[in-house]
């Protein structure tokens, strides 16, 4: 996953709307050989394998906590309840169902079951069932088989089954999460529940979605595609900084002052970076400050 020799950052962003706002990979390792490698500079010599390696982590690092981008990925829930987690997915912001005015309603994690990773047959007498090249055979979850016919409404709130209210398999769950009154936020909700199945990078849903749009908002590492490995040019000073840092202290004979001035000042880029590319804004929290103080009657 390359980028062309000559291509320029006004190719590399063409028909890209905001593109200027980045700085592309191969600018930023050519800016840094340039401007800080050679002779009579801090670094005299480095290869620029190394740079690059250490411009991707950065850019790595950066997009968990400087420059994050939050990717939303639209999906719709098939009738297996299940969906594979986005090929670049690191950490997952949260997960919404979409309803038929386009609004985002809340999804919640569900504690009240679990994704089986491993379902091995076994035998009467509960020992493991093993094929031709001794290795355990796998059946299907009996958790998830059950999970799929159990309706959400005994535990939400919703449910007005006169039945329901005396069957005793039920009892627990209808004292502690069923009635009106104290209910918990988490189960008393009509907009579904999920599972995330870490062992196999998928997410399992609720049967209540099946055939609904689902928003999955995550977040990557940036590395993705040659497009994604850019930097914004708020932080670029911050990335040169890590660069040199992270080459100077692994550079035998550095200077050890050299070292430590070096991780000052990316300390001090980075922390310049956040707070550029925070999105604080005078004029929304003015707007919302305003409206806390109408008196409610």
């Amino acid at each position: 996953m390359g980028l062309l020799d000559n291509q320029t950052s006004e190719d590399y962003y063409s028909g890209e709307t905001g593109g200027y706002r980045y700085i592309s990979l191969k600018d930023i390792v050519n800016n840094f050989t340039t401007a800080y490698v050679g002779d009579g500079k801090d670094i005299n010599y480095v290869s620029r394998a190394d740079v690059l390696f250490h411009a991707k982590r950065g850019i790595q690092e950066f997009s968990y906590d400087i420059s994050r981008v939050e990717k939303i990925q639209e999906v719709e829930v098939s009738e297996n309840l299940s969906i594979s987690m986005p090929q670049d997915y690191v950490s997952l912001v949260k997960m919404v169902v979409v309803d038929g005015n386009g609004i985002e309603r809340p999804l919640y994690e569900t504690r009240l079951t679990s994704k089986p990773s491993e379902s091995p047959l076994q035998d009467d007498n509960g020992d493991f069932v093993y094929d031709g090249n001794s290795e355990i055979v796998e059946g299907d979850s009996l958790t998830d088989e059950r999970y799929k016919e159990f309706d959400r409404r005994r535990i939400s709130g919703y449910y007005r089954d006169e039945n329901y209210l005396i069957n005793n398999d039920y009892d627990r769950l209808q004292h502690h999460y069923g009635q009106r009154y104290g209910l918990n936020p988490e189960t008393s909700q009509r907009n579904g529940v999920y599972i995330i199945d870490e062992a196999n990078g998928k997410f399992s849903f609720s049967s209540d979605l099946v055939g609904s749009i689902v928003n999955i908002h995550y977040v990557s590492d940036g590395l993705g595609t040659d497009a994604e490995m850019k930097v914004h040019k708020f932080a670029e000073e911050a990335i040169y900084m890590h660069i040199a840092y992270n080459i100077l202290r692994s550079k035998a004979g550095a200077p050890e002052y050299r070292v430590r001035d070096y991780k000052k000042k990316r300390r001090a880029a980075m922390t310049t970076a956040k707070i550029r590319l925070s999105k604080w804004n005078k004029q929304e929290l003015t707007q919302t400050l305003r409206g806390q103080s109408k008196r409610i009657k």
